[in-house]
């Protein structure tokens, strides 16, 4: 019995020792299949010197139009939805009749109304002779014209409630959005359509509260889109903010006409220029070049075969490039392009 114990110890001892060696070696695969990233190996880049350029002194801030007038219609009352007369497309006049909802049991209930009106209207004469004459209490004759008086309003609510089964358009628009379908049901609060007016649109842009001051109510400036570049808008100046948003800058909107065949439409980008006609020296840079770091920007400067990160201050963009107020110096070489590894100290070697 001892061997038999002896022989179990052995077996198990080996059988943990083989598992060991073999997670071991498992381990020392895995780590040699790992990329292992080399700090210290440069990291190829493509740079840029910086050079002072000619600048043309104007300020041009994007925006985005967006429709003067838009709502989404819903039913006043619930019905089932009987016609819808227009579709996503659809050009609509104010007042045109939109979506009919079933109106048969109220047209039916205002039957009975009128029914009821009639029978009162004849007891009213009744009574009035009968008091006259002192055959019947003067109660009665009130009575039944309180009772009058009651029917009427009720077959006033009725043609109200028929009414507001017909749904019309509350401007002239295009309907951008149908949000049911005939056989549907209608409910208070529930959108069926969307309306959008764009035959004038609001532009908004964001402007630095140094620039504010440029902007007064009613004054008009020249829009441009950037889809159709040739046709020029007349924007006038509606608002201008009263408190600054996230990025420390003031939205400024204007008012402005769509064209005749309303090319322009909701949604699409626009830039408004601010010219003052002259040309300043100044820094431009790639934008691509520019990294966002808790609402910094920075750029990487090689020094001595290393990349130094720096924080710059930037004011606008021009095209694909920022103009850089300050942060960098003429002849400073900046990093354009290679950025996946970099850090600030890496070694680096220009392509």
């Amino acid at each position: 019995m001892n061997w038999k114990k002896i022989i179990w110890i052995i077996t198990g001892i080996a059988i943990v020792a083989l598992v060991a060696i073999k997670l071991v070696n498992n381990k020392k695969t895995t780590d040699s299949r790992v990329y292992q990233y080399d700090k210290e190996k440069p990291i190829a880049v493509s740079v840029d010197t910086i050079r002072l350029q000619p600048i043309e002194d104007a300020n041009i801030y994007t925006g985005t139009f967006e429709p003067n007038k838009e709502t989404k219609i819903s039913a006043d009352i619930q019905g089932k939805i009987n016609t819808m007369f227009v579709d996503v497309g659809s050009n609509v006049s104010k007042g045109q009749i939109l979506i009919q909802l079933d109106n048969s049991l109220l047209k039916l209930q205002l039957q009975t109304v009128e029914v009821q009106i009639e029978g009162l209207e004849d007891d009213v004469k009744r009574y009035t002779i009968l008091t006259q004459a002192d055959a019947v209490q003067g109660v009665q004759l009130e009575k039944a014209k309180l009772g009058l008086k009651a029917a009427k309003v009720q077959k006033a609510t009725l043609l109200e409630q028929i009414n507001k089964t017909t749904i019309k358009a509350p401007f002239n628009g295009v309907v951008t959005s149908k949000l049911n379908e005939e056989g549907g049901f209608a409910a208070p609060g529930i959108p069926l359509l969307q309306i959008t007016d764009i035959s004038s649109l609001r532009f908004t842009v964001n402007v630095p509260e140094n620039d504010l001051v440029k902007f007064k109510n009613n004054q008009a400036f020249k829009i441009s889109t950037d889809v159709y570049p040739d046709i020029s808008l007349s924007g006038k100046v509606t608002m201008t903010g009263s408190k600054a948003n996230m990025g420390n800058s003031f939205p400024v909107q204007f008012q402005v006409d769509n064209t005749k065949d309303l090319a322009i439409k909701s949604g699409m980008f626009g830039k408004v220029y601010f010219s003052k006609n002259n040309q300043v020296q100044g820094f431009l840079i790639p934008t691509s070049a520019i990294i966002s770091n808790e609402a910094k920007a920075q750029v990487y400067v090689v020094k001595n075969g290393k990349a130094v990160l720096k924080s710059i201050v930037t004011s606008r963009n021009v095209g694909n490039k920022t103009i850089v107020t300050s942060g960098l110096n003429e002849t400073d070489i900046i990093v354009v392009n290679g950025f996946i590894n970099l850090f600030d100290g890496a070694s680096v070697t220009v392509k």
